[in-house]
């Protein structure tokens, strides 16, 4: 019985998982409506993408958004292959930096079809570009991306510039090894060729316009004659709720003693003078000040003075 007793503490730690490291400096998460925004951009995009490839290369071409996410930038870059094809591009007028980045092989096969070939790789996925392959890649790739341009208007301003062409994502440092950046990833087909892409941003770029743009009124003029006119119906119902009105002498504190002692007769003097006008009081908020007399049969006030106290 005892080692039983000894054994089942043993086989609940081996059962137990490992820990996970987590990162509490920067939880790189997209809130729900950025994300959505976001997705819509970059589907709309690589639709467009898609298209200039096909016009470019003249083969049937498709790109479809795979995933949209938040990450930081050292994260990114160790995802990548150690050698790739990853094109840096200036952002935001310069200020910022960019990357598309795509696969050696699809980078060849790519630029066979722009010399006229049938779209063959060389199958040495460890070579640099040429200066030709290049200039030829550069052209086709700034053309794609102007139509971020139009993708992205409903979110932010984007103005993108091919500027270089790098192999080895380690030893690139575009952006601050820590800072969050925005990953799109891409499902390409090349006349049945099937590839990947990613495109990186900055996520204070996009998000600051995305937070930004939150303050902004992008209601219709029918949705804001509707609050409109609910405000006015509002407003006309408030002025029918019907309020309790009081008038009041001034407050005059007495001892808990001589409240309990109090019998039928006494005497209880007030500290309201006799020329002060009386407190007119909606909801302990005095609004008005009124002279004691009577209409008719009845006891009424007569307010001589409007003074609201909030």
């Amino acid at each position: 019985m005892t080692v039983q007793d000894t054994a089942a503490p043993t086989s609940r730690r081996k059962r137990s998982a490992e820990p996970e490291t987590y990162d509490f400096r920067r939880p790189m998460t997209l809130a729900r409506e950025h994300g959505r925004a976001l997705e819509m951009a970059f589907e709309t995009y690589a639709r467009q993408w898609g298209t200039q490839l096909t016009s470019r290369l003249r083969v049937v071409a498709q790109v479809n958004l795979d995933t949209v996410e938040m990450r930081s930038y050292d994260e990114y870059v160790r995802s990548l292959p150690a050698m790739t094809t990853m094109v840096l591009c200036a952002l935001d007028q310069g200020r910022s930096t960019s990357a598309l980045q795509m696969p050696l092989d699809t980078t060849m096969v790519w630029i066979d079809y722009l010399l006229g070939g049938p779209g063959l790789s060389t199958g040495d996925s460890d070579r640099e570009l040429t200066e030709i392959e290049w200039h030829l890649l550069k052209d086709l790739l700034q053309h794609a991306l102007a139509d971020l341009t139009y993708a992205f208007a409903s979110v932010c301003p984007l103005d993108v510039t091919v500027r270089s062409v790098q192999y080895n994502p380690q030893f690139v440092q575009a952006v601050a090894a820590s800072e969050p950046v925005i990953i799109a990833s891409f499902d390409l087909n090349v006349a049945g060729k099937e590839s990947s892409a990613t495109m990186m941003m900055p996520a204070d770029v996009l998000l600051a316009a995305l937070e930004a743009g939150e303050e902004l009124d992008n209601r219709s003029l029918e949705e804001v004659r509707e609050q409109e006119l609910a405000e006015a119906r509002l407003a006309e119902q408030v002025h029918d709720v019907p309020v309790s009105v009081a008038v009041q002498f001034s407050p005059r504190v007495v001892p808990a003693s001589e409240i309990a002692d109090l019998q039928v007769g006494d005497l209880l003097t007030l500290r309201h003078r006799s020329d002060k006008p009386l407190d007119v009081v909606v909801g302990d908020v005095p609004l008005a000040r009124a002279a004691l007399g009577s209409n008719g049969s009845r006891l009424a006030c007569l307010v001589v003075a409007s003074e609201e106290k909030p």
